[in-house]
């Protein structure tokens, strides 16, 4: 068995939890409130300001140019269409300017963002390469079976928001992330339980948060 399955069986509790949360399950069905997913996406768009370091980071810690060039081809669609796609959505969500550059992390995405900014400096490029595997491989999966469930929701930012976290979008980088933590990465076990079950984690809670529209006490 390999790396990645061995520890997808593990976890798989946790897996399912995220990748059939009822935040996906509403947003397919459309029932999903339009202001809990303005939350999430406006915590989205905070938690992608440390995503952009992790994925410099694997482009500098990178074992060789193919490597790099993956990561490159990850960053620079986080950089340019997915931010020209956060201004378009903001739009169409109601979200003003104000509203997006004042955004200030909640407490999931402040500790969620400080794990993959601490990993992308002091881990190494396989310990990179893992997180970034449960950030897109978690989206990939629920995206994936939405899409073949033909899931049609009457909301046409939720229907553009499935569509870019399909095969077509995520395959390739996920299924590469996949093949090199198993046949080339020289990972521990142990750390990458640690670094899987921790991503997991802060990817379910990230799900959870925006139904309560989390905030920092203020004292």
């Amino acid at each position: 068995m390999t790396l990645t399955s061995k520890l997808k069986a593990k976890y798989s509790d946790l897996w399912g939890s995220m990748t059939h949360h009822r935040f996906v399950s509403q947003m397919a069905d459309g029932s999903l409130s339009p202001e809990i997913f303005k939350t999430y996406f406006l915590q989205d768009y905070v938690f992608v300001n440390d995503l952009v370091p992790l994925a410099a980071q694997g482009i500098a810690k990178a074992p060789n140019l193919d490597a790099a060039s993956i990561f490159n081809g990850f960053l620079v669609g986080v950089l340019d269409p997915e931010n020209d796609l956060f201004m378009r959505f903001f739009d169409e969500l109601g979200a003003t300017k104000e509203d997006y550059s004042s955004a200030k992390a909640s407490p999931t995405t402040q500790a969620f963002g400080d794990f993959l900014v601490r990993t992308s400096l002091e881990g190494t490029f396989d310990e990179i390469a893992l997180v970034l595997y449960v950030t897109e491989g978690t989206y990939l999966d629920w995206g994936t079976r939405l899409i073949e469930e033909g899931a049609d929701p009457n909301n046409a930012v939720y229907r553009e928001w499935i569509d870019l976290h399909g095969p077509a979008v995520l395959g390739s980088l996920v299924s590469w992330l996949e093949s090199y933590i198993n046949n080339h990465s020289q990972i521990t076990e142990e750390r990458a339980d640690y670094l899987f079950h921790t991503a997991l984690r802060y990817e379910f809670l990230f799900w959870e948060s925006a139904y309560d529209d989390e905030k920092w006490f203020d004292f």
